[in-house]
Formats: C-alpha cells, sequence, structure tokens
C-alpha cells in the first residue's frame, strides 16, 4: 500500500514540477514578446563611446527619456562601422556618426534626415616613440583609421599636405576605438586618429598632435535619422520629442561643464579620475542643428577624389 502511495505522490508531483515548467516557458515567452513590443516602439539610437555623444547618456542618466513616448534606448558600439551597420540594416533609427560615413550612405541609395551637427572633433596624433612631429615624416608609418569616415578623410589631408606618395604611407583599418588604444599604448602603431575622450588619453600619454580637424575648419561630427521611417506620424513624435531632450541635456552640460558628469563618464567610457579632470574645459554641446553645406560639400568633394581613384566603395 505504501508502495502505491509513493508512486501516487511522485506522480502528482511529476505533474506538477511539468505545470510549473509549462508555466514557466509561458511567462518567459510572454516577457520576450513584451520586451521585444517595447523596443520597437522605443526610438533606438546607435553611439559610441565618444564625447559627442554624453549628452544621450546624460539624458538617459537622469531618465529624461522617460518624457518621450515609446521611451529612447540607445544601442552601444565600439566602432562606427558597428554603429552605421545596425542603422543601415534597420536595427536602429537613428545613428551618431560622420558627415563623410553619412554621404556613404547616401551613396547606396540611404535617404537620411540630418538632425545634429555635433561638436566632435578628429586629432591626428603621433606614438610617441615613433618620434613623428611633422607630417612630413609620415613617410613608411602605420596610420590607425576607419574606411570611408572622416579619419579616412582626415588621414588624406595629411598625405596631401605633406606632399607624400599615398602608396608611401599605410592606412590600417582599425574599427574598435579600445583596440586603437590598446595599439598606442603597447607601441604597435606608429599614427592613430582619435577623438574625444580617447584624444585626450594620448595626449596625457605625451604623444604628438599632427594635424586638427579644427584647425581645418570642419565639423564633421553628426547624427541622423531615417528619413522614411521619420516620416510616420508616431515616430516624428518621438523625434520632436527626442530633440528637445536632446538640447535640454547639451544646455545642462554646457552650464555645469564636462567634469560635473564624471559619474556618467565613468559609467559609459571607463575612465579613469585623472583623465576626466584632463578633458577639455571649454568643450561645448550645440542644439540640434543641420549640417552646414560646407562640410557637406567637403564630405562629398572626398568621395568624388575616391571614384576618381577607383579607391572607393560606391
Amino acid at each position: 500500500m505504501k508502495k502505491i502511495f509513493y508512486i501516487i505522490s511522485f506522480g502528482i508531483l511529476l505533474a506538477a514540477c511539468g505545470q510549473s515548467y509549462e508555466e514557466t516557458k509561458r511567462i518567459n515567452r510572454q516577457q520576450r514578446r513584451a520586451a521585444a513590443q517595447k523596443d520597437s516602439a522605443a526610438l533606438k539610437i546607435a553611439v559610441m563611446p565618444t564625447l559627442d555623444c554624453l549628452p544621450l547618456f546624460v539624458a538617459r542618466h537622469y531618465e529624461l527619456y522617460d518624457t518621450i513616448l515609446g521611451g529612447v534606448r540607445l544601442k552601444c558600439f565600439n566602432a562606427q562601422m558597428d554603429c552605421d551597420t545596425a542603422f543601415e540594416r534597420g536595427r536602429v533609427e537613428g545613428v551618431m556618426t560622420d558627415l563623410v560615413r553619412a554621404a556613404r550612405m547616401e551613396r547606396k541609395g540611404l535617404d537620411l534626415r540630418f538632425v545634429a551637427t555635433t561638436n566632435a572633433y578628429w586629432q591626428l596624433i603621433s606614438n610617441r616613440n615613433a618620434r613623428i612631429r611633422q607630417l612630413k615624416q609620415l613617410d613608411d608609418k602605420m596610420v590607425a583609421m576607419t574606411r570611408y569616415s572622416v579619419t579616412d578623410m582626415l588621414a588624406d589631408k595629411a598625405i596631401d599636405s605633406a606632399k607624400l606618395d599615398k602608396d608611401h604611407v599605410f592606412k590600417v583599418q582599425i574599427n574598435d576605438v579600445y583596440v586603437r588604444m590598446q595599439m598606442l599604448q603597447n607601441n604597435i602603431m606608429d599614427v592613430l586618429c582619435l577623438t574625444e575622450p580617447h584624444a585626450t588619453v594620448a595626449r596625457v600619454m605625451k604623444n604628438h598632435v599632427l594635424l586638427d580637424t579644427r584647425a581645418l575648419g570642419w565639423r564633421m561630427g553628426a547624427m541622423v535619422f531615417r528619413e522614411k521611417e521619420m516620416r510616420r506620424k508616431e515616430r516624428a513624435k518621438q523625434l520632436a520629442q527626442f530633440i528637445k531632450v536632446y538640447d535640454q541635456a547639451c544646455d545642462s552640460i554646457n552650464k555645469y561643464g564636462v567634469k560635473h558628469y564624471r559619474s556618467v563618464i565613468e559609467k559609459n567610457y571607463g575612465l579613469k579620475k585623472e583623465m576626466i579632470d584632463s578633458l577639455p574645459g571649454d568643450l561645448k554641446f550645440p542644439h540640434a542643428q543641420t549640417p552646414r553645406k560646407a562640410d557637406r560639400d567637403i564630405a562629398s568633394a572626398w568621395w568624388e577624389k575616391q571614384k576618381q581613384g577607383n579607391n572607393g566603395n560606391n
């Protein structure tokens, strides 16, 4: 009798466990479906650990996106090409990029809406151990950059300015910004194209700045969105709300300074205290505004030059 009792009890236990497992699967499916719906409804923007993205991180930190219908999701990548790939494939609606890469996407047939010009600038920085102080010393040296981007254009500008043979300067594609920094620290690369905050890290390490896009008058940082998506009523409303939040974050950073947001920077950039203290104190973040025609023309002219030389990917 006891044996029968144990068998029945064991059967009931198994049934209960089975029901619990099935119930758990059902709940998990519901949770995944709900999460997917929320993500689909949100305005998704691809970003990088570069300082021009700081207003977006500040807005997230202070939960300003909660005021936006559907919310905002920041999708973080360490390489510009990964950001742009996510954007081109429709996994995000917006991307922080540069005008050279934006021009490339337009050439591939993607209709863009230019929402903001960012304060991003890029510096060509030589490894101090390479003892390169002038652009003419780039001959037979390796330069880390990302193809078809402002860093590619900046490297070309340096080569042209020094009247060097392009075949004698080796542009090496290193997309991940952290890998670039590791190559600098390990003395693997001669010269690197960097933006903030990594440019500050390189300067603190006593590496030499050879060329700066600000000296050239370039304003190449941009935030763009998929035009087709933004024509939808819901997305248009989201974008209008997002721009207001973005401008508020810019105003706050401009008022209190970049270093006031050290906790946000530590979390999203992984910088140590001394590096945050070394960041430029005069950085200003402009409100959302479309890029200047002159800057877009510079990017387009560079692409035409690539096309003529059969070096572009058009």
